[in-house]
């Protein structure tokens, strides 16, 4: 398609969803909108069973504007790029392009690769500076405001993926994104409710006005517009990544740091880069499970959990059974011990990833493991292994010729730091506080860390995101991923047991309620809905349980022979299309 007919088509494209918005979605996709609608709700394809290509991701706008380049001849890096951009503007609380995060790709030649854009530790960084007085960790320094943030690494990973494997021109990928900013988009009721809640602190930790403060509150059905952002993405549409990382946008983000007592400098900003590494690859039944490697502990507790399963029929004990589910606790603790022990910056620090995940350590792992009785976290330390010479989004692709792409960046908490750059538009993370601020401080999601953790200057901080693609003979089977913080590898490790050993479909796989157990705190966390038989009979054994409001929102995309099945998750506003 030539440039100036794709951007006409941009044009009409970013109209028609606006009124597709107001006149609900689920007629203009069908082609005959219900002038009826309630302009506040969305009606959402949670599934959709295509034959070339599919999308998921957290907001209904992104995915058609993933679904607009794949059939416009973008392949699926391309896709997941223009729908990046576009969750920046329309899913604030977790897209964005102030913070970071890791990508997954399998490209048609049979080429993985992971591109990781996680934040750093800026160069003024020190390892106590989230320590008070009496040398204790302090939350609310690591977690709000100026000094949690890290350098953002986001545009610069969004790049780097694109040079390397993507197909259609940078500026066509990121136009749907200005366009939504400048002209707006209608909120949901979801997106409202999230905007109120953080009023106070984005008036408490902001001193420029900005487009998410507003008087009175939101509601939905009312429109965002962003016209800051529309700028600062358009510095990036005409300069490329420096853009951002160098000049008007640059200086404004080291401006909102001396407002607020931040330490990213020009400097930090101009020598990010994003680096491509080799993915963690392993088998699990056949398969070739392929995710992130460090600094996300993900792809290394995959191969922990997955490959300390792999000795049990877990099959014959069933879909969440009290065997199962036992099971698959005790193995979630051990995981979780180890990260807090031994997982960190590769960069900074010697990890024995060979060791951790190799079959005889795993069997040494699960040799204290006992059916139907509880091993107390306090039972559970790190294993002993011969040393070698939360707010996220996530969002999965796949194309027509056999690229796949997962990609899970966040800007950690909600809204990250509540920082929005002055005359910028756009939100700063708080990763700083996914650091060991101290060795057994645990950071906002109750995970611990040790010194492979501790900050030091441009380090990069340890995560749970694990964006992953699983292959069959060779070629893309599963694309997946989920955000939410600790729970995130759990999420996608029972996702791909459900799938693989358990046979579920994949509405089932996503949907059917979660539970997740990080070593400390002990409790088991569950999601409303969980079998309160197995509850009752672990409960015997000696567990205890927490209920939680939800856990991880999965996108899946599943690819056969003859169709693609996409599926976002029903916790949230996520959406899937293909075509």
């Amino acid at each position: 398609m030539a440039d100036s007919s794709l951007d006409r088509r941009f044009q009409r494209i970013v109209a028609a969803m606006a009124l597709c918005i107001f006149l609900g979605f689920s007629g203009c996709r069908s082609g005959a909108a219900d002038p009826g609608a309630d302009p506040s709700q969305y009606s959402i394809h949670k599934r959709v069973v295509a034959k070339n290509g599919a999308i998921a991701t957290a907001h209904p706008l992104a995915t058609d504007v993933g679904a607009m380049i794949l059939k416009a001849g973008g392949n699926a890096v391309d896709a997941a790029v223009a729908a990046q951009f576009a969750l920046a503007v329309v899913y604030p609380v977790a897209g964005n392009i102030g913070g970071g995060g890791f990508m997954i790709i399998h490209s048609a030649k049979g080429q993985n690769t992971a591109i990781d854009f996680r934040e750093e530790a800026p160069r003024a960084a020190t390892r106590d500076m989230y320590l008070d007085t009496a040398g204790n960790a302090d939350p609310e320094r690591s977690r709000n405001g100026a000094l949690s943030v890290g350098i953002p690494g986001t545009i610069s990973g969004l790049f780097l993926a694109h040079d390397q494997y993507g197909a259609m021109p940078m500026k066509k990928l990121i136009q749907p994104a200005i366009d939504l900013a400048r002209k707006g988009f209608i909120l949901t009721t979801g997106a409202a409710t999230r905007l109120n809640a953080a009023q106070d602190a984005f008036r408490r930790y902001n001193r420029r006005p900005n487009a998410f403060i507003r008087d009175g509150g939101w509601h939905a059905g009312d429109t965002l517009v962003q016209t800051d952002l529309a700028h600062t993405l358009t510095l990036i549409r005409d300069h490329g990544a420096a853009g951002f990382y160098r000049g008007e946008t640059a200086k404004k983000i080291v401006a909102e740091m001396k407002r607020g007592g931040g330490l990213i400098s020009l400097d930090d900003l101009r020598n990010y880069q994003a680096i491509e590494r080799d993915p963690v690859m392993f088998d699990y039944r056949g398969y070739q499970v392929v995710s992130m490697p460090l600094p996300s502990s993900g792809g290394i507790l995959l191969a922990q959990m997955l490959g300390m399963l792999s000795p049990f029929p877990v099959k014959r004990y069933g879909f969440e059974s009290v065997r199962s589910v036992q099971l698959m606790t005790e193995i979630e603790r051990r995981a979780y011990a180890d990260r807090a022990k031994y997982l960190g910056d590769p960069d900074f620090v010697k990890v024995p990833v060979d060791s951790l995940v190799s079959t005889d350590y795993l069997r040494r792992r699960m040799k204290d493991y006992h059916p139907g009785r509880a091993t107390p976290s306090r039972a559970v330390s790190a294993g002993v292994i011969p040393w070698e010479s939360d707010e996220t989004t996530h969002l999965s692709v796949a194309d027509s010729a056999g690229n796949a792409v997962a990609v899970t960046y966040t800007l950690n908490n909600y809204f990250g730091s509540k920082v929005v750059v002055g005359n910028a538009g756009f939100f700063l993370n708080d990763e700083m506080d996914d650091f060991s601020a101290k060795p057994g401080a645990p950071n906002m999601f109750g995970l611990l860390g040790a010194e492979a953790n501790a900050i030091a200057p441009h380090k990069r901080m340890l995560s749970s995101m694990t964006p992953t693609i699983i292959l069959r003979k060779g070629r893309p089977f599963l694309v997946l991923g989920t955000p939410g913080g600790a729970t995130i590898i759990t999420s996608v490790f029972q996702t791909i047991v459900d799938l693989i050993d358990f046979d579920l479909s994949v509405s089932d796989a996503v949907n059917k309620p979660k539970f997740h157990e990080q070593w400390k705190p002990e409790a088991v966390e569950i999601e409303r809905g969980f079998p309160d038989s197995v509850v009752t009979a672990m409960q015997q054994m000696g567990y205890s349980f927490k209920q939680v409001g939800s856990i991880g929102r999965t996108e899946v995309i599943r690819i056969g022979s003859d169709s693609v099945e996409a599926v976002a998750d029903h916790r949230g506003d996520d959406a899937a299309a293909g075509y």
